[in-house]
């Protein structure tokens, strides 16, 4: 219906580029990301043979049509490892129409998988969470500790090909000798927004009912002139959000709940955390590298901030979870010196003068006193 306002994108005839890179096709590999970063990257023939008892693939990543038509062809005719738990999310209500009405959903289930709802699950820990130190290889794209609802997780991330390999193999396995080239795509896709409702006519007659786990948004209130307190946490490099605030059956139920969710913030790193920092009634924290990487979970953000956390300092942040502290009211700091990091030890009180001026006049640089 909108053919007509498509418009090709392409670059000029005469564009030139700062560089060029080639890439020979016949030498990748299938990679895999071992525990517990998917920065953690390796080839899979450097780990094959390591055993496997669960695999989980689908939900939010790699759980496509195609993604799980490639699983179905390779475990067609085969059966899942004993050994092994085999568990498929479909990305869709739409992908589990489509592989049910082809047969594919058939294959996959006589194979051994069980079929899981098209919903967030495995990968934040609700349900399928491994067992004491098992190991688990998933379809997913997170594997910090305790993302999968343990924090003795041994999770390790591939593509659906190879924990296709992995389930029945039992053990980490090379995909290519399984692997098939008999999956195309579809003549058509279903299109299917049943489930969708449109925006209320009168919204405002509308009438917003909240159960007892649902509370309204803190707020944090006007930025103070001055900003002081002590370090409450000094971190290293790579902090995830599951760090900061791990997922799970426990906790991810209360995410309505903002007074009840905090409680579980920084439970992995630092159990008496909560406690310090209600005490203290806030601070500070200071970070190393990459801080809040992972999930873009806003309660990473939310939580701090509800708990008095007025600014982090760090050597540098994942740029999605800086915006959600800048619009949770918690400055994110970046040291101009990387080396003042270690100037910082926990418990030392700090003072910030004139933020809220500096921040007025647009200044981007702001002193910090260690007291």
């Amino acid at each position: 219906e909108r053919a007509q306002d498509y418009t090709p994108l392409a670059a000029d005839a005469d564009a030139t580029y700062d560089e060029h890179m080639e890439i020979d096709l016949d030498t990748l590999e299938p990679l895999i990301a071992q525990p517990n970063s998917p920065d953690n990257v390796c080839a899979i023939t450097e780990i094959q043979g390591i055993p496997v008892n669960q695999v989980a693939v689908g939900s939010c990543t790699n759980s496509s049509y195609s993604d799980l038509m490639m699983m179905a062809e390779m475990l067609k005719g085969r059966s899942v490892h004993p050994n092994v738990s085999l568990v498929v999310s479909p990305g869709s209500r739409q992908v589990l129409q489509m592989i049910a009405r082809n047969g594919a959903l058939a294959d996959l289930i006589a194979a051994g998988a069980r079929i899981l709802e098209s919903a967030c699950g495995p990968c934040a820990g609700m349900g399928q969470v491994p067992s004491f130190d098992a190991v688990s290889v998933r379809s997913f794209n997170r594997n910090f500790p305790g993302r999968s609802g343990d924090p003795n997780n041994r999770v390790y991330l591939a593509s659906p090909a190879a924990c296709a390999a992995a389930a029945m193999a039992g053990e980490i396995a090379d995909p290519r000798p399984y692997a098939t080239d008999n999956v195309g795509l579809p003549d058509a896709y279903i299109i299917d927004d049943s489930g969708v409702l449109p925006p209320a006519p009168e919204p405002e007659a509308i009438e917003i009912r909240r159960g007892p786990n649902i509370k309204p948004l803190p707020t944090r209130g006007n930025l103070e002139p001055v900003l002081s307190g002590t370090v409450m946490l000094k971190l290293d490099d790579n902090i995830s959000t599951d760090h900061i605030l791990p997922a799970g059956p426990t906790v991810l139920p209360l995410r309505s709940n903002v007074p009840a969710i905090a409680e579980y913030l920084f439970r992995y790193v630092d159990p008496t955390f909560v406690e310090r920092v209600k005490a203290s009634g806030g601070g500070f924290i200071v970070a190393a590298q990459n801080y809040g990487q992972g999930s873009s979970r806003e309660h990473a953000a939310m939580c701090p901030m509800y708990f008095g956390i007025k600014a982090i300092m760090a050597k540098s942040f994942a740029r999605i979870h800086r915006d959600n502290l800048i619009n949770y009211a918690v400055l994110p700091l970046t040291f101009v010196n990387a080396s003042d990091y270690d100037a910082i030890e926990p418990e030392d009180n700090l003072e910030m003068p004139d933020v809220r001026e500096r921040l007025e006049a647009g200044e981007t640089r702001f002193i910090i006193h260690n007291r």
